[in-house]
């Protein structure tokens, strides 16, 4: 199994001239995001990111909006410390739990078939794993939508589905798709655990509702490597465009160079999608030739061959 944390993430302030510049960027951060805890312990929840109504009003709206103007060096600071506190949050979050990541495309809209067998799928993997995601909308908000109510039945599922359908897409109203959310939340009063990672530098795509655990940066590509870092048990690519195929070399360069021990499954799903339409796999395939990688890259055609992978 691959470590889930190989570095030492702390940093400490040893100096004067350390906490004056970290003074600095705290009092940066607060001038211009209200909220902003450079040193925050623990990781977010949906609540603190959607504080408010309207969505145009929430930390999460006001952060983004800030991470695109903000352009000083106390506010660049601000940022690397707030991600520093968030990645030592996430650190301890999952020092205990097995973490499957589930990646797939945010064009998948709720209603469709798509999403409902990304639901499906993170209500399998959850039943033994927690379920980790980007956090974003499409298959990320199903995976963990899947994730939080594995262990209820089936119809539970197939009604929070329903009622997140009501509201296809984030697009052109962020307001009604968390209130379709919400709708489906109270059917897991006492979710399982289930982790988004998402960032602002996609702050135009809110992040879901249904991750009980929101690990947010403001800097992707620490999110995208800390993202694959975690997800010890392996992962599951769902059909997606550049940004999961991003991910499934990305996590294929780790496997390559990992010893037997350190490996983490990979687990395509779609054999025509991968072979066809992206031909991702017989990449894959060859570049795992050989390797110890070899015996853990897979290409099933339905979720329910995957997550027989995990059991």
């Amino acid at each position: 199994m691959r470590s889930t944390r190989s570095r030492n993430a702390v940093v400490t302030t040893r100096t004067t001239d350390d906490r004056h510049w970290q003074a600095g960027a705290g009092r940066a951060a607060e001038a211009g995001l209200p909220g902003l805890d450079i040193e925050r312990s623990t990781l977010y929840s949906p609540a603190e990111l959607y504080d408010r109504t309207p969505y145009a009003e929430t930390f999460d709206a006001r952060a983004y909006a800030w991470a695109r103007a903000a352009c000083g060096p106390a506010e660049a600071l601000a940022e690397v410390l707030h991600d520093q506190a968030v990645d030592t949050a996430l650190a301890d979050w999952v020092r205990e739990p097995r973490l499957v990541g589930v990646m797939g495309g945010h064009a998948a809209d709720r209603g469709t078939p798509g999403y409902a067998e990304a639901a499906r799928l993170g209500a399998l993997l959850g039943a033994g794993h927690v379920v980790a995601t980007g956090g974003g909308p499409g298959a990320m908000e199903a995976a963990n939508l899947g994730g939080r109510m594995a262990g209820l039945d089936a119809d539970t599922l197939a009604e929070a589905v329903r009622r997140v359908s009501a509201v296809p897409s984030f697009r052109p109203s962020i307001d009604d798709w968390v209130q379709a959310a919400r709708d489906a939340l109270e059917l897991s009063p006492s979710p399982r655990p289930s982790l988004g990672v998402p960032t602002w530098h996609y702050g135009h795509e809110p992040p879901n509702l249904f991750a009980t655990a929101i690990a947010k940066y403001f800097r992707n590509a620490l999110r995208e490597a800390i993202l694959l870092q975690v997800c010890d048990a392996g992962i599951v690519f769902l059909a997606g465009a550049g940004g999961t195929v991003q991910e499934i070399f990305q996590d294929a360069c780790e496997n390559y160079y990992a010893g037997e021990q350190d490996v983490a499954p990979m687990v395509l799903v779609g054999r025509a999608y991968w072979t066809e339409t992206l031909p991702a796999w017989p990449l894959l395939q060859a570049l795992s030739r050989g390797r110890a990688m070899e015996a853990h890259v897979h290409l099933v055609d339905t979720v329910d061959e995957a997550a027989a992978l995990f059991t």
